[in-house]
């Protein structure tokens, strides 16, 4: 099989035979060996403009290649140079190469013009670019005498620099007379003419030294213009005396300057015009003066500032775009403003363009009597001028070649014999330059021959890609064909790509790669090969990468990177401090695989990175080192970032705006990046859309817009803690509407009645619409025949039904969109067809084959095919299935069964997994197989990792798992220690998904608290929640421990609504480890003997109280008792809790009832009056408390002459026993 190279490289799929390589007639910048006759070829020659130094001997350059080896001439001025009549010129050896040696003699001047070099031989003469020598000047500055300069505080100044003009331009500086530049800002600038600008001047301004330097690079001189003296003065230094010395100008100038708005010192006017050529640096400068000092903003009028090519100079005054093009000409608007108001000036900018290539031509080899061509295109503004030459003659006064036809940019060659060859050139001009190639035609007749070294031997790393070359020649050119192995074994398909120059390319390599193969080149005069070899090696790999450190001040921290690598490779390892080399410190310590850093300080913090190299490959791996106080500080919170506020729309164009916004505070983790997001509140109020990301530095944004929408933005801020809330929405911003720029998709025509035709497409959603009044046009016509299409406007609708059509006809289909504007681009036309079914159903699955669960298919291919996809099988199944024609009549018979087994694939994750049975050091898994197993389970892969205080993730462990255990105990494990597991299985296919834990040891060896007992099973009992459709996460609180919750989530929409649902279980409660002093023995018996010591100093007090109650002054006190006192029952109303037994003790002997048949108050009375609350309050001699001890009120017959009178409700509702 031979495979025809393409111009680009190509993917060709082959089959058991050689891999081939036919080459077409001409190949891009074709080498020809330089031991076969050849035209000449210019290798390298002086720049078209060629400043030299007049102090040094000129050297003009012309070198060249051919076969035999070329002669040179050279002409000046356009007429014939003979170098042997000037004594000072010479020609270097074997070289075109002119030297004049105008150091011992002669003058530089004399030899300004214009060369050009031609090299000739029997084949052709090349010539080379029109070379203008001309000596470089940096001329002296004329003699002047500059006046000093004497104005009022705030007023402009410009500072005149007018540097003698010289070759090349120089460059202009200002300085003072100590050789120091002077500084420069925003109100004191240098402009691209070299003057010295002052917005307004300050009394700091004043100097006697405002000095303009030019420098000249190439003569290495500096040219120094006379000092300037600027004086600044105010009004009321403006004496008598200075006054004299002023013109009626200079008086006027120095007069009180007040604030003043914007006016441009440069340009002028409010509008200029600037023209650049194409690939230059377009420079545009507006430097304004007033008073405060105004600012300068730059914008495009009818388009953006293309931002990875724009930059401002010179504090803005000066706006730069490199590398530019035709594409940005147009109006470009300085705007100079100040509190005081505003001012702008429009530059018109024109992009011309030098001739530039779009195809040079390329030399020709032919063998004779073949056919060729030269092709030669250029561009330019204006369009330049394509003219030929050969051997360095015009072409129209060349001698006549009959294999030779021109056509414009196109020379034709047929038939063509060895007196064919010859050096043409291309010339294309405009009024900015030119541009000229050589290409010639060689027509040689040349077996077959390969360039590439014998035996070159190519070394990869495994999944990389290899090129292994095979440089050739031959005329006429040859084929290549590529065998592998020493008996030319076939290679297989799919797994290379051939390339025009004859390079095999293996796009990932792999170890059953590596060989010898060979190259065999062949056209009718003859053969070559040639054997190359391939070395496949193993990837480098850093199996343990250093770690994110955080050291105190003093102390020493290690990092360690252990590398893997093939063993034929030697590797070094490099440590980088910020992507630099180490500090040359002695405390950093480099010991094979690990880095020490001794006694940190805070400059050792930042990233540090071991680099692995081998000759093939390289691996890199980072980690940061915070260094942190050594004394004891409150460890830094770190949360997400604060909202960026303060939103605001600049630049507002119909298809951009620039959004600018203030970020919040970081929360001590640096701002990675901004989301940018949108609402369009026209069409989709209150759903907000990602729209674009910047980097954490910026905190400005050009944000590409669509016509006819309603925009709001918003922005949010992401560090590594997370993302924050989105700001407050910004101000809305509605663009303008446009005709659609795309049409519906999924344009179907399909029919559902014998006699009709429905077609269907996905309507634009609002978005799309960009304007209003969205319609469609709907268009179609028979496939086979000449009729018009018929066409309908319908409405913002997703289907048209056409009636009365033929049955089972194919039809041309377009549907295009239109609005008020206009109409979209022309449609895609599609057709409609009937379609083919494809019934398919899974028998069993390999891997569960006690069970048989059938589950039919149909999959549906549309027009005449003869093969498809079957999508969305499982993995080791047997499948049957057969094929069906459809036509609008129905479906036809089934085809036989073809029946079919997938293979294994990766297993889903496992059913479940929950941790059971903590204590102090270990931990108990138990999970269920995957629900879909995919193959025959090899084995599970447990991996886990401990989580630290701070939520980081500590260094990962992984178990290998026989396939046939769901239950694994952890032993050794730290205590106190929350730890996150993984565990995926595993099939031949590969490792499948994984599923995810996490949990803790106990601190003590306490167990697991028992669920809740009304937990267990029962009637469901669902809680629902209302959420924003916006979110996409929501928490559960109050959930009960080691309960199994159902979850189920219903998005509701204005169709309809789905849901889905997932079941989990909370984890178990934890034992406290704090334990509860009530219950521990010698606590239970100190608080016995405290109330023991208590209960006796209670009965002690008692006992002095009752001893101490009764004195004197208390008899006397029952003796004057209130007369109207009586006796109150214990039911009247009396506080029985507080008596006491003890104080029921008959009255003394010796004391009577009193006459006015009141009774005795008793002595433990304690009412409130005699507290004092009452009317009556009563206490005794010495200020005491009458009965302040009294126990509970008993009623007691009185001695004496017994009252049955009844008590007094006054004393009785005032008494408090």
């Amino acid at each position: 099989m031979q495979l025809k190279i393409m111009p680009k490289k190509k993917r060709l799929s082959v089959g058991r035979v050689p891999l081939v390589l036919l080459l077409c007639q001409m190949i891009s910048a074709l080498e020809v060996p330089l031991d076969l006759v050849q035209p000449p070829t210019i290798t390298h020659q002086s720049p078209k403009d060629y400043i030299i130094d007049p102090r040094e001997n000129i050297v003009i350059q012309c070198e060249a290649k051919g076969k035999p080896p070329p002669s040179f001439s050279w002409t000046r001025n356009g007429t014939h140079f003979d170098i042997d009549k000037d004594p000072l010129v010479t020609m270097k050896p074997g070289s075109g190469t002119l030297i004049i040696n105008i150091m011992s003699e002669g003058k530089a001047e004399t030899y300004e013009g214009v060369y050009q070099c031609t090299a000739r031989n029997e084949r052709g003469a090349a010539i080379s670019n029109n070379i203008v020598v001309r000596p470089s000047r940096s001329p002296l500055w004329t003699k002047e005498k500059l006046e000093p300069i004497i104005l009022r505080n705030g007023q402009s100044l410009v500072l005149p620099c007018r540097p003698p003009i010289g070759l090349p331009p120089a460059i202009i500086f200002w300085m003072d007379n100590s050789f120091q530049r002077l500084p420069q800002s925003e109100r004191v600038s240098q402009g691209l003419n070299g003057d010295l600008y002052f917005s307004n001047v300050l009394p700091e301004d004043t100097r006697e030294d405002y000095i303009c330097y030019a420098r000249f690079n190439h003569t290495q001189t500096i040219q120094q213009k006379q000092p300037i003296s600027v004086k600044v003065v105010s009004v009321d230094e403006l004496n008598d005396t200075i006054a004299a010395n002023l013109s009626d100008t200079e008086f006027n100038g120095a007069k009180s300057s007040r604030e003043r708005p914007p006016t441009f010192l440069t340009p002028e006017g409010n509008a200029s015009h600037k023209e650049e050529l194409r690939g230059n640096v377009l420079s545009l400068e507006c430097i304004a003066e007033g008073l405060p000092t105004p600012i300068i903003y730059w914008i495009k009028e009818d388009g953006i500032l293309p931002i990875n090519r724009t930059f401002y100079r010179n504090f803005k005054k000066t706006l730069q775009i490199i590398h530019v093009t035709e594409a940005d000409s147009g109006n470009y608007q300085c705007i100079a403003k100040n509190a005081l108001g505003a001012i702008h000036h429009t530059i018109s900018v024109t992009v011309k363009a030098a001739p530039y290539w779009i195809m040079a031509p390329q030399n020709l080899v032919l063998s004779p009597g073949e056919d060729g061509t030269l092709i030669c295109r250029a561009n330019g503004n204006p369009k330049p001028r394509i003219s030929w030459l050969t051997n360095g003659v015009p072409i129209e006064i060349a001698p006549d070649d009959p294999s030779r036809k021109i056509d414009g940019d196109t020379i034709i060659f047929s038939n063509v014999q060895e007196r064919s060859s010859a050096v043409y050139q291309c010339n294309a001009s405009n009024e900015y330059g030119y541009l000229l190639a050589n290409a010639f035609v060689n027509v040689l007749a040349e077996p077959p021959r390969i360039l590439t070294p014998a035996n070159t031997l190519y070394q990869v790393i495994a999944n990389r890609p290899a090129l292994l070359d095979c440089v050739f020649f031959g005329s006429p050119l040859p084929t290549i064909e590529w065998f592998k192995g020493a008996k030319g074994s076939a290679l297989r398909e799919d797994i290379y790509i051939l390339h025009e120059n004859g390079t095999l390319e293996i796009p990932v390599a792999q170890k059953d790669s590596s060989g010898t193969y060979t190259c065999v080149a062949r056209n009718k005069l003859g053969m070559a090969k040639n054997d190359v070899h391939l070395e496949i090696k193993d990837p480098t790999r850093i199996i343990k990468q250093p770690e994110y450190a955080v050291v105190q001040r003093g102390s020493t921290v290690s990092f360690e990177c252990k590398v893997k690598h093939d063993h034929t490779l030697v590797p070094t390892v490099t440590w980088l401090k910020d992507n630099s080399e180490l500090p040359n410190d002695e405390r950093f310590t480099v010991d094979k695989d690990h880095l020490v850093v001794a006694d940190v300080n805070d400059n050792d913090g930042g990233t540090y990175t071991c680099v692995a190299n081998t000759t093939l490959d390289n691996v890199s791996a980072s980690a940061v080192l915070s260094v942190v106080a050594p004394t004891p500080t409150p460890a830094p919170i770190y949360d997400v970032p604060n909202p960026p506020f303060d939103l605001e729309l600049t630049n507002q164009l119909d298809k951009s705006v620039q959004l600018s916004w203030t970020p919040g505070d970081d929360n001590n983790s640096p701002i990675t990046k901004f989301i940018i997001e949108y609402e369009d509140a026209m069409h989709e109020a209150g759903l907000w859309h990602h729209q674009t990301e910047v980097s954490g530095t910026q905190t400005t944004a050009q944000l590409k817009l669509s016509p006819y929408v309603n925009y709001s933005f918003r922005v949010m801020a992401v560090n590594s803690i997370g993302r924050s809330l989105p700001s407050e929405a910004s101000e809305q911003y509605l663009t303008k509407a446009t005709e659609p720029d795309k049409n519906p998709t999924a344009v179907e025509g399909l029919g559902s009645e014998p006699d009709n035709l429905v077609i269907t497409w996905k309507p634009l959603n609002g978005f799309e619409s960009n304007g209003p009044g969205l319609q469609y046009k709907v268009s179609w016509r028979q496939k086979d025949g000449d009729d018009e299409w018929t066409s309908v406007v319908v409405a913002n609708v997703s289907k048209y039904i056409v009636s009365g059509t033929p049955t089972f006809v194919p039809y041309l289909i377009k549907v295009q969109a239109l609005n008020d504007v206009g109409f979209a681009p022309e449609p895609a036309v599609v057709m409609g067809h009937s379609g083919e079914d494809i019934y398919y159903w899974k028998a069993q699955s390999s891997s569960k084959r006690n069970r048989r669960h059938i589950e039919k298919k149909i999959l549906t291919f549309q027009g005449s095919k003869t093969h498809g996809m079957l999508p969305g099988l499982e993995p080791f199944s047997h499948y049957t299935l057969n094929v069906r024609v459809v036509n609008g009549k129905g479906e036809g018979p089934a085809s036989p069964d073809r029946v079919f087994t997938t293979p294994e694939g990766v297993p889903s994750s496992p059913s479940s997994l929950k941790i059971v049975n903590p204590t102090r050091d270990s931990l108990t898994l138990e999970w269920d197989p995957p629900s879909h197993p995919n193959g025959i389970l090899i084995e599970y892969t447990l991996k886990f990792q401990p989580i630290n205080s701070t939520h980081e993730l500590g260094p990962l462990i992984d178990l290998k798992i026989p396939a046939n255990k769901t239950r694994w105990t952890l032993k050794n494990l730290n205590f106190s220690t929350r730890y996150k597991f993984y565990l995926c299985a595993q099939t031949s296919a590969g490792s499948g998904s994984q599923i995810t834990e996490e949990a803790m040891t106990t601190t003590d060896e306490a167990g697991i608290l028992p669920p809740d007992v009304g937990a267990g099973k029962g009637k469901e009992e669902w809680r629902k929640e209302n959420v924003n459709g916006s979110r996409t996460f929501f928490g559960l609180k109050g959930l009960m421990p080691g309960t199994a919750y159902k979850v189920r989530v219903v998005a509701v929409g204005d169709s309809g609504f789905v849901s889905s649902e997932d079941v989990f279980e909370t984890g178990p409660a934890m034992a406290s480890r704090q334990v509860d002093i009530a219950t521990q023995g010698w606590f239970i018996g100190l608080m016995c003997a405290v109330a023991l010591l208590i209960l006796i100093l209670l009965i002690v007090c008692f006992i002095r109280r009752n001893k101490g109650g009764k004195y004197p002054v208390k008899e006397k006190e029952d003796a004057h008792a209130d007369p109207e006192i009586q006796p109150m029952k214990e039911d009247d109303g009396t506080f029985g809790e507080y008596s006491d037994a003890e104080d029921h003790k008959p009255l003394k002997k010796g004391s009577r009832t009193p006459s006015d048949r009141t009774v005795k108050k008793e002595d433990s009375d304690d009412s409130l009056v005699d507290y004092g609350e009452g009317v009556n309050g009563q206490f005794n001699e010495d200020g005491s408390f009458i009965g302040q001890y009294s126990g509970k009120k008993e009623k007691e017959p009185a001695e004496g002459n017994e009252s049955s009178e009844a008590p007094s409700p006054v004393n009785a509702m005032n008494s408090f026993v």
